[in-house]
């Protein structure tokens, strides 16, 4: 059993009986006869493993973005693992906190990690012996001696003293293990390795669709509520306008055109605010999902808001950092995850390859076995079998060459596959900084305007009454007063969106995760720009268990 050779009984010297067959010979008679796509050399440089080693695929990148030389694009860092911090929302950042405790989905997805990880230890574990049994029987045997074959072995000298019944005990250990000669256990760990990692990708992009999301609906929450109280603030005005229309009617100063014409921008402006309402409404609720609590009216709990004239909500800061384009293949989960992909499947294509080749496995026994059970222990009831063997898949018609060509195309789709969602990545954080810079300029000119037209307003009015124009310029300067007043809180809003939106085209935010740095030592230490708080608290009680951070792996670099 040693694989030595020894001669056959009756055969020219020259035959020789062996053990199982060198794997470097084999393969290289396999590898003469054309039979795999892995040459011999390529098999020992890869660790006695068919199949191709796996290798980054290149990944298209700009060099900079194209908006890097405006002063408001940073090449630095993301402010932290909590980058809606810049907002300085107290509010915003408990609803984080919420939904990551809370968010089912998140959930959800932190399951499917487990459910790698234990597909992962089933791979590894596979590398050892695939099946060991424990077992134990026991048989009692009463044979008829009116059987034919019994009657003829009675009748031999011997016969007499065959015994007609009989006991058998049995107890012991059962082995099969398949040699992985050729790597397609390897590379099946490879592969489950690849696909773990890729999980954990997925819950990190998972927490970055998450706290935008919050952070999204958030802002819109506040900027309807805004918007809401402009129209209600322009109701007002033009009710007192309306009021004075009515006055100069009654006195016969003005017709009743002036009044009809009052009461429609009045009703008109009015009617924004059911419209405007619905659209809270519809955020108020998505919010409350996403905190994972059915729809209730969270404006007890968010607060109205600040008062008209004081600084919108949330406070946008006027810069962003976003560090370079290549930054993405690192910090992306999704393009990450992507990649991982590719690595997973890259490995299926030596596990398919495996298939050409013999398997060589080792089934074993050993054990005990006794007529009586008072001898079931004794040294001379002990016995043992090995049966090293191999199993060929032959005359197979070509199905294992094409799954080979099958697991190589689907390797090639996850590549461009992986290939465009890099291209995507950037497309979104430019589109995201173009709306950024530019709702910033768009934000400003309407500030201007909003200005101009209250002031334009006060004087028309104030005309209006003394009886200097008439009232279709008033009406004129009410209707811009009120859209620009509009135009602008959903401008200010836009600067915080588009924000939030570059912050989730980088990828920021599934560091939160991580367990929080240590806090520096006791004494006069600084805090380096950037790193934020250390003493950030760990939350109490995550998707997927008390600790997230413990459960799942560390992201990969």
């Amino acid at each position: 059993m040693d694989g030595r050779p020894t001669h056959r009984p009756g055969a020219p010297p020259s035959v020789l009986r062996t053990g199982p067959a060198p794997a470097v010979l084999l393969l290289a008679l396999l590898a003469a006869s054309g039979c795999g796509t892995t040459g011999l050399k390529e098999y020992l440089r890869n660790g006695l493993k068919v199949g191709p080693n796996y290798g980054r695929p290149p990944a298209p990148v700009a060099p900079a973005w194209i908006e890097a030389d405006h002063p408001a694009v940073r090449n630095a860092p993301l402010p932290s693992c909590d980058w809606w911090s810049v907002f300085g929302d107290p509010t915003l950042s408990r609803l984080i906190q919420t939904a990551y405790e809370q968010n089912p989905t998140l959930r959800v997805v932190g399951a499917r990690v487990l459910e790698a990880r234990a597909g992962q230890a089933i791979a590894v574990g596979n590398m050892l012996p695939q099946s060991q049994q424990a077992v134990a029987s026991f048989a009692r045997a009463n044979l008829n001696s009116n059987m034919p074959i019994l009657k003829q072995l009675a009748a031999t000298p011997t016969g007499a003293t065959l015994p007609l019944s009989f006991s058998n005990w049995f107890y012991g250990f059962n082995l099969s293990w398949e040699l992985d000669l050729w790597g397609r256990l390897r590379r099946n760990v490879e592969s489950t390795n690849a696909t773990l990692e890729a999980s954990v990708e997925d819950y990190d992009a998972a927490l970055v669709t998450l706290f935008a999301d919050v952070a999204t609906n958030y802002v819109q929450y506040r900027v309807f509520q805004q918007r809401i109280k402009i129209a209600r603030s322009n109701v007002e005005i033009q009710e007192r306008v309306l009021a004075l229309a009515e006055q100069k009617f009654r006195v016969g100063t003005t017709t009743k055109l002036d009044v009809e014409q009052a009461r429609t921008v009045l009703e008109q402006t009015r009617s924004t605010i059911p419209a405007l309402q619905i659209q809270m409404g519809q955020a108020n609720d998505t919010l409350c999902i996403l905190l994972g609590n059915p729809p209730r009216d969270l404006e007890p709990e968010l607060g109205p808001g600040p008062d008209l004239g004081q600084s919108p909500i949330p406070n946008t800061p006027a810069w962003v950092a976003t560090g370079i384009p290549a930054d993405l293949l690192r910090r992306r989960p999704d393009v990450q995850s992507a990649e991982r992909q590719v690595a997973a499947q890259s490995a299926q294509i030596g596990v398919a390859e495996a298939d050409l080749y013999p398997t060589l496995f080792i089934n074993g026994t050993i054990g005990w076995d006794a007529e009586n059970f008072s001898q079931a222990f004794a040294t001379k009831s002990f016995l043992g079998l090995l049966l090293p063997g191999f199993r060929w898949n032959v005359l197979n018609y070509g199905r294992i060459q094409n799954n080979i060509h099958l697991q190589q195309a689907t390797t090639a789709e996850l590549v461009a596959s992986y290939q465009n969602r890099v291209l995507t990545a950037g497309r979104e954080v430019q589109v995201a900084l173009r709306g950024f810079l530019r709702s910033q300029e768009q934000s400003e000119a309407l500030q201007r305007s909003v200005v101009a037209a209250a002031a334009a307003n006060e004087v028309g009015v104030s005309q209006y009454q003394t009886g200097t124009i008439d009232f279709n310029r008033v009406f004129n300067l009410e209707t811009t007063q009120v859209q620009q007043q509009d135009r602008l809180a959903s401008a200010q809003g836009e600067i915080a969106l588009n924000l939030i939106s570059v912050y989730r085209a980088l990828g920021g935010g599934w560091e939160y995760r991580l367990p929080p740095p240590p806090p520096p030592p006791p004494g006069n230490v600084s805090i380096p720009e950037g790193l934020g708080d250390p003493a950030r608290p760990t939350p109490a009680a995550g998707p997927i268990g008390p600790n997230p951070a413990g459960v799942l792996p560390p992201a990969l670099p």
